[in-house]
């Protein structure tokens, strides 16, 4: 497959080229793209163990936080500094883009599962709902040649800065406002299950319009 047209459309896609691009000029020659693919599991790890750890404490959710920041770095920075070094291996850096990003969700994915916030079954629908986003954001750029990493306005930044507010309120109910557990754990999973219907509603709504495109594109044979 050739390289896909890139179109990153998310709300924070500019200030966060302009950041990446800073820091990837700045980063040492020893940096590879790959080391920086391996910190953003790290950091994807990080955050599945200070979600789990939250069910001692809240304030282990700072830890999951800063996996998520940890996260972004080395997922979003890999490619950057590939291009920005002229070293981009389209075909190879695709591949492993996808692989982790699946591996990196289900992670955290799972330690959202297990804290005590978001009911397991619940947070691994949210997680094959994603992962079935990703896909065809996938198969989009191998038949229309264009690579999205994101719907509309809202992309993987904008997901984890989310998270990030969400465990931010979450400890700041737990220390200030007096919530109870049981409480907190039903608006959370009723966000999630809001969240789940309005991906999964995206999600059949593509598909629709893809299939109208391939339509045009390529008409039913006559026999």
């Amino acid at each position: 497959m050739e390289t896909a047209k890139r179109e990153l459309t998310f709300l924070l896609a500019v200030p966060e080229r302009r950041v990446l691009r800073w820091i990837a000029a700045r980063l040492p020659r020893a940096w590879m793209p790959d080391h920086l693919t391996a910190i953003g599991v790290l950091g994807a790890l990080t955050t599945a163990v200070g979600y789990w750890l939250s069910a001692g404490h809240p304030v282990w959710l700072w830890l999951a936080s800063g996996g998520l920041v940890l996260n972004w770095f080395g997922d979003s920075l890999d490619g950057t500094l590939a291009r920005v070094r002229q070293i981009e291996r389209p075909k190879y850096g695709y591949y492993i883009d996808h692989m982790v990003d699946a591996f990196n969700t289900a992670v955290i994915g799972a330690g959202i599962g297990l804290s005590p916030y978001v009911s397991l079954p619940l947070a691994m629908l949210l997680v094959i709902i994603y992962l079935g986003l990703s896909i065809n954001i996938y198969l989009e750029s191998s038949v229309f040649g264009v690579f999205e990493i994101s719907y509309g306005i809202f992309g993987p930044t904008e997901a984890r800065l989310l998270l990030i507010l969400a465990n931010v309120g979450l400890f700041a109910g737990a220390q200030w406002a007096d919530l109870t557990g049981p409480a907190v754990a039903r608006i959370a999973n009723w966000v999630f299950l809001v969240v789940s219907a309005a991906m999964f509603i995206s999600l059949a709504a593509r598909f629709r319009i893809n299939l109208v495109r391939l339509s045009r594109l390529e008409p039913p044979r006559r026999s």
